[in-house]
């Protein structure tokens, strides 16, 4: 067991939970754990869907000030690939993955929630980048993923000013995709990511990793990465099954293996 970030398991739902009290700050010992969540997450056969959840009070407030506070700029350049890539280990995940954002997500915490698929906020959930106040950017994907998510207007906004956001206006912007009751927020999640348990999973794979390594690529590369990933689910047993299933009994009633 990690001190402050474990892997929970349960009915086919992985749950990186985050817990370090009282705000979940993100230290170096924190994001190695993610890493190490993630890599367990990506590689179990148990777990079809991850939820990222940092509790019914917080998400994560950010980075550990105190802990950044008395580093140098040599400092920073050997740790900040390591706060990057340890971010991205979420996002890399190849299974559906939501985040559960309740209270707040700034910072750090904001630049995780990003890593997710889709998210899922309390009404009282509060998000932003306010690095900017510290005389600083966002350093963990904040001015990559988020300007991709919502719109480079948007994002130049919420990284100039380091102002928080509602849960309302997140939705409206398009930086969450759900608000419910704050004490609704990780079982909606879970209800989100149940919906995959007994999916295809190389298609659902497929289907993340098509979008994401596209938008990266000019729209001819990311029309032959779709083909090539098309193609190659055919060797698959969930998709002899899904379409027997379709021409037996019509869509959606395959009983899909994950194979």
């Amino acid at each position: 067991m990690a001190e402050f970030v474990n892997l929970e398991i349960e009915n086919g739902i992985g749950t990186i939970r985050l817990d370090r009290p009282p705000m979940n700050a993100l230290n170096a010992q924190v994001q190695e754990e993610i890493r190490a969540a993630a890599l367990e997450a990506s590689q179990s056969k148990e777990v079809r869907a991850v939820v990222v959840y940092g509790g019914p009070k917080v998400f994560a407030a950010g980075a550990d000030i105190k802990e950044m506070a008395t580093m140098s700029y040599v400092d920073m350049v050997e740790r900040s690939a390591g706060l990057s890539s340890a971010f991205t280990s979420v996002a890399k995940i190849p299974k559906p993955v939501v985040a559960a954002v309740t209270g707040y997500a700034l910072g750090g915490g904001c630049e995780l929630a990003l890593c997710a698929d889709y998210r899922v906020a309390a009404d009282t959930a509060k998000l932003g980048q306010p690095e900017i106040l510290l005389g600083v950017i966002p350093g963990a994907g904040g001015t990559q993923r988020l300007s991709r998510l919502v719109g480079p207007s948007k994002a130049k906004d919420l990284c100039f000013t380091g102002r928080f956001v509602g849960a309302e206006e997140a939705l409206r912007i398009g930086l969450v995709d759900q608000v419910v009751p704050a004490d609704e927020t990780y079982d909606a999640a879970r209800t989100w990511a149940a919906q995959f348990v007994n999916g295809p999973t190389f298609a659902l794979r497929a289907a993340k990793e098509a979008v994401d390594q596209g938008l990266s690529v000019d729209l001819e590369t990311g029309l032959a990465i779709e083909a090539q990933k098309f193609a190659a689910l055919f060797a698959t047993e969930d998709r002899t099954i899904g379409m027997q299933s379709f021409i037996e009994n019509g869509p959606g009633k395959a009983k899909f293996t994950g194979r």
